[in-house]
């Protein structure tokens, strides 16, 4: 059972919240993970490279002298690939990298990485976080007091909060999502997770 630190409206800790991370994950497979995480970074790809061929490039494609009797080495049209100018051996064209694990697989991964963050102590539950106004002021002052100013921090809500999300927009590094939106490279990729105490007991659900 792990204790995760718990924080006031004034994001002062107060007190503990027990929660069992074997109900959320019973084990953490690394492979698994790595393999989500892979995943999302190849779907994230663009992938719309491309350099023209030999076919594609402008010029002439007569022989740029005789083959033999100039004491030179052989060559051909000015397009082929040796030459400065001339088009790619072997061109690169778009390319689609994405593909799907299983959505069985991805939501343990999900769970599975949240678990190495609560093990590492870098998940806080919010008690109560109420905005005077959606500006971004009050979000870094609230980070600061957290102790999570500079650092990549992420808020977990049970549902859409657009005034949290207007506010803490234009902060480098932080993000804001619903539970339902959580994936592992997301969990992963933020060093503090701060949870709003009603998305704790939909995380076990």
């Amino acid at each position: 059972m792990a204790q995760l630190a718990q924080l006031n409206s004034n994001m002062a800790e107060a007190g503990t919240v027990e929660f069992d991370e074997t109900a959320l994950a019973p084990k953490v497979t690394k492979q698994l993970v790595h393999d989500a995480c892979v995943m999302y970074h190849a779907n994230r790809r663009v992938g719309t490279v491309r350099t023209k061929s030999r076919a594609e490039v402008r010029g002439s494609t007569q022989k740029l002298f005789r083959q033999k009797g100039t004491g030179r080495a052989r060559q051909g049209s000015r397009v082929q690939p040796v030459r400065r100018g001339g088009g790619h051996a072997f061109a690169k064209r778009p390319k689609d990298w994405s593909y799907r694990l299983p959505r069985k697989a991805l939501k343990v991964a999900t769970r599975m990485a949240m678990r190495m963050k609560i093990e590492a102590g870098e998940v806080r539950v919010l008690e109560g976080f109420n905005l005077p106004e959606p500006k971004t002021r009050h979000v870094a002052a609230a980070l600061k007091a957290a102790g999570c100013s500079g650092q990549s921090c992420l808020f977990v809500t049970e549902e859409i909060n657009r005034e949290l999300v207007r506010a803490a927009r234009n902060i480098p590094r932080v993000s804001v999502l619903p539970r339902c939106d959580l994936n592992a490279d997301i969990i992963l990729r933020h060093r503090q997770v701060l949870l709003f105490k009603d998305a704790v007991d939909g995380l076990l659900g």
